[in-house]
């Protein structure tokens, strides 16, 4: 009893707490949930319309918790709204409207959040290499305006799709080109909220390095196998469960990939403290237990989310193939990911192992993610045969 009155204690103090400017955001989301709805309810089924308003109050609640992503939130909606209106009926304005062909059409606002992600890479390496508060703050301003663009070119890809046709038009989270993209604004948000919280920007360099890499794929997938153009949606992923699936899933993976990397910086100030402890990583890189704390709560993150993907995969594939479980090369991987971080979280909470070990199982942990993302639909077939390259 006396928890409870404990709990209900802590929330009332929680919305107290909450300012005039809280409640107009809060009341701001919910007013375009509703619209959403308005406009769109005829395409909706219950469990779409629940996403919908579920959406929306998470993204309050994150919004109170994390302001700077209530500013990037307010840019993504006002740009995507813009673009959206330039449209009109169909997708020709893409080719005559100066903001639609140089900034703001899908594969344009892609462009540049790619070219941003590049620009914040080197930036924050210089900031690590200098030491300028000013470079730091010009490579956070570059990932956020990339974050910023890549969300708009999603929300703006997801309407060309439906100007297309209605029975082609779906969330642009169904194939490789899509998924790169989400991989890249969900590591990038996830490294920003840890930027912030422990006021470093040290580590952005190392993170960016994946994002970029991740940026790379994406350009050669577009160029070469002009994976950017839309497609009508295969029969088994028209459904409600990847609106909740996939975004679950990359929520893990971003996190792990974060994860590795902090696991490649804690490496090299372990190297530097013992062979060079007045050089420039043992100086500008952050603490050990900093470093240990951050990569912990990454993958602590990405394991809750990559457990509730695989419950949520799991439920899809009875609903689609018939059966919960089905030994499918993708599935098979997943299991295996899953295994690798719940080994990794029991041997650090319960047998208290910490530094180096841990810090190289994390990086191995990034290479067996990756297999299970990528190689698995590179190099195996199976009935997750969407992505393949």
């Amino acid at each position: 009893m006396e928890n409870l009155l404990d709990q209900e204690f802590r929330a009332n103090s929680f919305l107290k707490q909450r300012s005039l400017f809280d409640w107009t955001w809060a009341l701001l989301i919910m007013a375009g949930a509703v619209f959403a709805f308005s406009q769109y309810r005829h395409l909706m089924d219950g469990f779409e319309i629940a996403i919908l308003f579920g959406t929306g109050m998470l993204t309050v609640w994150l919004g109170w918790s994390w302001p700077s992503l209530r500013t990037v939130t307010l840019a993504i909606a006002g740009l995507s709204l813009f673009a959206i209106s330039r449209y009109g009926a169909d997708l020709s304005a893409a080719d005559s409207n100066f903001f639609l062909k140089y900034l703001l059409s899908s594969q344009s606002a892609i462009m540049w959040m790619s070219a941003l992600y590049v620009m914040a890479t080197v930036a924050y390496f210089g900031h690590l290499f200098s030491g300028n508060a000013f470079t730091g703050k010009v490579a956070a301003s570059l990932t956020w305006s990339a974050t910023a663009l890549g969300m708009t070119g999603l929300m703006v890809r997801w309407r060309e799709s439906y100007l297309m046709g209605v029975d082609i038009g779906h969330i642009p989270v169904s194939n490789l080109y899509e998924v790169f993209i989400l991989f890249s604004l969900i590591t990038a948000l996830l490294y920003l909220y840890y930027e912030q919280r422990y006021r470093t920007r040290s580590l952005g360099g190392f993170v960016l390095l994946v994002i970029s890499a991740a940026v790379g794929f994406l350009l050669w997938y577009t160029f070469d196998k002009q994976a950017h153009e839309i497609q009508p949606l295969v029969p088994a992923l028209n459904s409600y469960w990847m609106k909740i699936h996939v975004p679950a899933n990359f929520i893990g993976y971003g996190s792990f990939s974060l994860a590795a990397m902090i696991g490649v910086v804690f490496i090299l100030k372990s190297w530097a403290e013992t062979r060079n402890p007045d050089g420039l990583a043992a100086a500008r890189l952050p603490a050990l237990s900093l470093l240990e704390d951050v990569m912990y709560k990454a993958i602590a993150l990405g394991f809750a989310f990559f457990t509730l993907a695989t419950i949520l995969g799991a439920l899809w594939a009875a609903e689609a193939w018939g059966g919960y479980w089905s030994w499918d090369p993708k599935e098979t991987w997943a299991l295996i990911v899953w295994l690798n971080y719940a080994a990794w979280l029991h041997m650090r909470l319960t047998k208290g192992w910490n530094g180096k070990p841990m810090a190289w199982w994390a990086i191995i942990g990034f290479f067996v993610t990756l297999f299970a993302f990528l190689g698995v639909n590179m190099f195996l077939s199976g009935l997750h045969s969407y992505g393949e390259l």
